[in-house]
Formats: C-alpha cells, sequence, structure tokens
C-alpha cells in the first residue's frame, strides 16, 4: 500500500510538472492575462466593413482587436473558445459580403514554414464592440 501510493504521488508531480504556468494562462482557458485593459466607448455592432480594417491583433483563443479607419478600436469576444487561435496569432476568413459580421466563421492558420499554411479549425465571431484601449 505505501509503494502504490508512493506511485500516485510521483506520478501526481510529474503531471504537475508539466502544466503551464498560471501567469500563461487562466485555468486552462485560453485566456491571456496579457489582454490589455479596454473601455467600452459605444454599443456592439453585427458587422464591420471589410474596407475600413486596417489591422487585427489576435489576443488570446478568445479574443481579437479589430483597428478600422480613424485609429477606432473594435473588440471581438468570440462566443467560444477558438483553440490555438491565441497560440497560431494567425486567421483568415471568407464572406461574400462587404462586411465582416457575428455570423461569419474565422480559420486558424499555422504557419509550419514547410509545405504552406495548415488550418487548425473553425470558430465563430462574436459582436464588435467599440472600445479604447486602456494606456
Amino acid at each position: 500500500m505505501k509503494r502504490m501510493t508512493s506511485i500516485l504521488l510521483l506520478s501526481a508531480a510529474a503531471l504537475a510538472s508539466c502544466a503551464a504556468p498560471a501567469s500563461d494562462q487562466r485555468a486552462g482557458s485560453g485566456q491571456s492575462k496579457d489582454v490589455p485593459a479596454v473601455r467600452v466607448v459605444g454599443t456592439p455592432v453585427s458587422c464591420l466593413p471589410l474596407q475600413s480594417i486596417r489591422e487585427s491583433r489576435v489576443r488570446d483563443d478568445w479574443t481579437i482587436d479589430f483597428r478600422t479607419n480613424g485609429n477606432r478600436w473594435y473588440r471581438n469576444t468570440l462566443p467560444n473558445r477558438c483553440n490555438s487561435l491565441g497560440f497560431e496569432r494567425a486567421f483568415s476568413y471568407a464572406t461574400s459580403l462587404t462586411q465582416l459580421c457575428n455570423v461569419d466563421i474565422i480559420t486558424v492558420i499555422a504557419n509550419t514554414g514547410g509545405s504552406g499554411p495548415i488550418n487548425r479549425g473553425s470558430c465563430g465571431l462574436g459582436q464588435f464592440t467599440p472600445v479604447e484601449l486602456v494606456k
């Protein structure tokens, strides 16, 4: 019995040493503690015109910030976790409209450096909330 307890304790210690530090991810949820704080400055919208999007910044598996004309920022908090998005920090989308909307699907892209990019999965977008990044 004593030997079995020792084996279990060693196994638990080995597993704990493999876990990501809590400072990197919040309880394994894919949410980074490094997502910049924002102040909401308007009512969420369902779509952004494609021609107005100047930049996108993936913050974690749940959050993408979009910069539009006039240096306005919109935070999109995904309704569900998008695995690998925060790690890969790259995505694509296809739309037949001139807008990117909360009903659209993004695809996480991994650049392997070899035979080209690999799709890592797809996720739905959320509402686009106008925000100011808190300095």
